[in-house]
């Protein structure tokens, strides 16, 4: 395995953290470090702890145990909008007050940046129309978010958290409920970002395949614990998946392609048992 992240390099890490909801214990000693300027994919079943994770980082859900730190800091000792100008999430199926434009919604995410009852800023308005500008909706800026496709409205939301110029992106299931063209139009959009801006994204996704081939690093999860963390060639075989799903997947070239694809319900096929 890949030697870990080096924790004072980290933005945003997980010391020992134990997370849960009444008397309902979800994730336990969690020890992860966000590396900067990547690409981490959480995967694991229903129930291992992705969503959970992502509200923790971004101060949504309070530490049973352990911390969470923002810049070497505990992060539920900084100030809301100090964290709000450090990291930016896009929640499962979030939703717009009727009737808002694409640039009014994106205009939210200034939110941080505005004083008490003053309007918006030349500076706001500069970072609305960039972030509209970076996922392509330019020609869009002024039709209704309840006119637009599924794709398009996802964009609109990733332009929102772009608007708080954070340099952290957290999203929950960005591809859920996408067909497969808007799911690969999506997440190689979220490449660019990565790779055009610096900005490093952690999301939680279900398709393993599609995690493989615009992550970096993967972590996954079952139960609440990380079973394996690394690059997706690490991470990405038949054992370790079997270990997290609990079925066995088999490894399927792709002709044309140095990354295979995983395939449940069949036996594994001979051979390396991770990506090349």
């Amino acid at each position: 395995m890949t030697a870990p992240i080096d924790p004072t390099t980290s933005p945003l890490r997980a010391d020992a953290v134990a997370l849960g909801y009444d008397d309902r214990e979800v994730v336990t000693d969690l020890r992860l470090a966000v590396e900067p300027g990547k690409i981490t994919a959480l995967v694991g079943p229903n129930g291992s702890g992705k969503s959970t994770i992502l509200k923790a980082l971004v101060r949504i859900l309070t530490p049973r145990a352990g911390a969470v730190l923002l810049d070497g800091e505990p992060i539920g000792a900084r100030p809301s909008r100090e964290v709000a100008r450090r990291i930016a999430i896009l929640p499962q199926r979030p939703t717009a007050p009727d009737g808002l434009t694409v640039r009014e919604l994106v205009a939210f995410g200034r939110h941080p940046y505005r004083r008490p009852l003053r309007g918006l800023a030349p500076a706001d308005h500069q970072a609305i129309e960039r972030a509209i500008t970076r996922v392509e909706l330019t020609e869009l800026a002024d039709r209704p978010v309840s006119a637009l496709s599924g794709g398009q409205s996802q964009r609109v939301w990733v332009a929102m958290a772009l608007a708080q110029e954070t340099g952290i992106l957290l999203l929950d299931e960005p591809t859920n409920h996408l067909d497969i063209a808007h799911q690969i139009e999506l997440l190689a959009l979220l490449r660019r970002l990565n790779r055009e801006h610096a900005l490093t994204v952690v999301m939680a996704i279900h398709d393993l395949n599609l995690a493989a081939r615009h992550a970096d690093r993967m972590i996954a999860l079952r139960d609440g614990r990380i079973i394996a963390a690394g690059p997706p060639a690490e991470v990405m075989t038949t054992d370790t998946l079997e270990a997290v799903f609990g079925v066995r997947l088999a490894m399927v070239p792709v002709p044309g392609s140095a990354v295979p694809v995983f395939v449940p319900g069949i036996e594994a096929a001979p051979g390396p048992t991770a990506l090349d």
